[in-house]
């Protein structure tokens, strides 16, 4: 039944922005909080952000902070990453990551790639 779908990302310039999105069905979304992961050729999955479920509450790992904002639009069942400043180093498949008790759902990842 969850069901989570990225979408936004494309083909950008260093020092660009974009934003993507994270539709999620299936669940209460608002009670969960959420995550943004990515994952690049050869690496590990790494995260990126996460947000408590009313969005009052962010983390984000240190590579990331300053650049990125993770929030959420509980109305719309969607959860956002802003990415500003975009670097080269940013080029990976981003995730959008529930977890239920020990269980992780993902959605298919959307594509970033930052070059020039």
């Amino acid at each position: 039944q969850v069901q989570l779908v990225e979408s936004g990302g494309g083909l950008v310039q260093p020092g660009t922005s974009l934003r993507l999105s994270c539709a999620a069905s299936g669940f209460a979304f608002r009670v969960y909080p959420m995550s943004w992961y990515r994952q690049a050729p050869g690496k590990e999955r790494e995260l990126v952000a996460t947000i408590s479920s009313a969005g009052s509450s962010t983390n984000y790992a240190d590579s990331m902070k300053g650049r990125f904002t993770i929030s959420r639009d509980n109305a719309k069942n969607t959860v956002y990453l802003q990415m500003n400043s975009l670097k080269p180093e940013d080029t990976a498949v981003y995730y959008c990551n529930l977890k239920v008790g020990v269980r992780d759902y993902w959605g298919q990842g959307t594509q970033v790639t930052v070059a020039s």
